[in-house]
């Protein structure tokens, strides 16, 4: 899926994250809500990931996902 797709299926999707990402919590998702840059951060901060690795996971989940 590409971030738009993910964008506008935010909640099937944000359910996988929490799966994938068990130290995001749901007023996380509700924060994040199908932004790239938002998850980024998110996973910046609480898995203490650098810039290029929380991009890299982040795009790694969306390529993942199922159209």
């Amino acid at each position: 899926m590409n971030w738009k797709q993910i964008k506008s299926n935010w909640n099937a999707v944000s359910r996988a994250i929490l799966l994938t990402w068990g130290k995001l919590s749901e007023d996380d998702l509700v924060d994040i809500n199908g932004q790239r840059e938002q998850l980024v951060s998110m996973l910046q901060r609480r898995y203490g990931l650098s810039l290029d690795v929380a991009e890299s996971r982040a795009d790694q989940f969306a390529r993942s996902l199922k159209s």
